[in-house]
């Protein structure tokens, strides 16, 4: 008696199929590559929008808000947390709902005085927070 073996031309066949098949579906590599690279901004003396908060801590943690500068440390941030406060709560007078702040420090700073920054920020009922990073002092 024989062995039974495995007839292997079908699958040869199949596979033969699914070859031609990729090869035509499968597109031809692209000869470039095109991408657009943002320009530098141009600081051509635009005006702040008057709803955008800015937080800025200075090189020695002291904070301000916008032009404002506040009697607030990153240390002791009370002055700024009733500031962003107060203002939130006329925004929601006038039917507002923006709590969006941004949050500007130098590059030398250490990461948890700025994340104690961010906390404050975060206690007076900002949402989102964001770091600015153009222009970092």
């Amino acid at each position: 008696m024989t062995k039974p073996e495995i007839n292997v031309t079908p699958l040869i066949d199949v596979l033969l199929v699914l070859l031609i098949i990729f090869m035509v579906v499968t597109p031809v590599k692209p000869s470039k590559f095109d991408a657009s690279v943002p320009s530098e901004p141009i600081n051509d003396g635009a005006k702040v929008h008057p709803q955008m908060l800015i937080v800025t801590v200075g090189a020695n943690t002291a904070l301000g808000l916008n032009t404002e500068t506040l009697d607030a440390t990153a240390g002791s941030p009370g002055a700024l947390i009733a500031r962003l406060k107060d203002i939130f709560t006329a925004r929601e007078q006038n039917l507002e709902n923006e709590r969006t702040v941004f949050i500007k420090a130098p590059k030398n700073l250490d990461y948890g005085t700025v994340a104690k920054v961010v906390d404050a920020v975060q206690l007076s009922g900002a949402a989102p927070i964001s770091l600015q990073i153009d222009r970092l002092d």
